[in-house]
């Protein structure tokens, strides 16, 4: 059985059906064969996946050379596994920290006197905060075709997905937190009565900016500077002269022609 699966970005997508044909054993035909000589083929079939060319021996050595291939040269299927893995682990590290704040909050709840605003369940100290959303979406949801409920999960699933994503590292996860939390805090400060507004304000600022510290992990507000240190220019290229000292001798005194007529003398007197 050959796969029709096409090679995306130059790699092959393995396919599970490769594996099933490689280890599937042929049907019994007659009547010697029996659970053993079938537990024989599929022995053999699995073995034969495990050699040069088979489905498991190709997964192993793509497994073998992630390595060196890196994110961008792994096989998609790994890339994958390591996605769902990551938003597994995610999911598990979110619970678990959900549980140690609300078990956190009772003991701190717990400890300090009742208030009106606050009482020793975690639950009507989170209300501090929900039950003015809850309060300003129904008040303002009358006239719309969606109904409260509807918005009032919106704002959950924006604000876990402003929390996640900032985590990450998306700046436009990071936008959309400080947005939803701008919101929420004036939410807050707008429905709360008078009596207690300043407290359940400042309760909602102080959970926005607790929970920022995970969803703006990273950022500083300190300003960058960059400054250019670029390396002075090289002098401009000057062919170097050679100079060399020459001697020059002059050329020596000719001796006198013996053509020359002897009749010539000097006056004397």
């Amino acid at each position: 059985m050959q796969s029709d699966d096409k090679p995306i970005n130059g790699q092959n997508n393995p396919s599970f059906l490769d594996l099933l044909d490689q280890a599937a054993p042929p049907p019994a035909n007659g009547p010697d064969k029996d659970s053993g000589t079938n537990l024989a083929q599929l022995r053999a079939a699995w073995n034969a996946s495990w050699e040069q060319g088979g489905f498991l021996h190709g997964r192993w050595e793509e497994l073998r050379q992630v390595p060196q291939a890196g994110w961008h040269g792994m096989a998609n299927w790994i890339k994958a596994v390591l996605i769902l893995t990551g938003m597994c682990a995610v999911i598990i590290l979110l619970d678990t920290a959900g549980d140690i704040f609300d078990a956190a909050l009772n003991r701190l709840a717990d400890a300090v006197p009742a208030t009106q605003v606050g009482t020793s369940t975690t639950g009507e100290f989170w209300g501090v905060v929900d039950n003015p959303i809850r309060t300003y979406i129904a008040q303002h949801t009358a006239s719309l075709p969606v109904s409260g409920a509807a918005i009032y999960i919106f704002w959950q699933a924006t604000g876990l997905f402003g929390l996640i994503g900032g985590f990450i590292g998306a700046t436009g996860a990071r936008l959309t937190w400080t947005c939803w939390g701008a919101a929420t805090v004036a939410v807050v400060w707008t429905t709360t009565p008078a009596d207690g507004r300043t407290v359940a304000t400042a309760i909602a600022v102080l959970a926005w900016t607790i929970a920022s510290t995970a969803a703006l992990r990273g950022l500083s507000l300190r300003p960058f500077i960059n400054i250019n240190n670029f390396p002075p220019p090289a002098p401009a290229f000057q062919p170097q002269i050679e100079i060399r000292p020459e001697i020059h001798i002059p050329a020596p005194a000719t001796a006198p022609d013996d053509d020359a007529p002897d009749n010539v003398h000097p006056l004397q007197r």
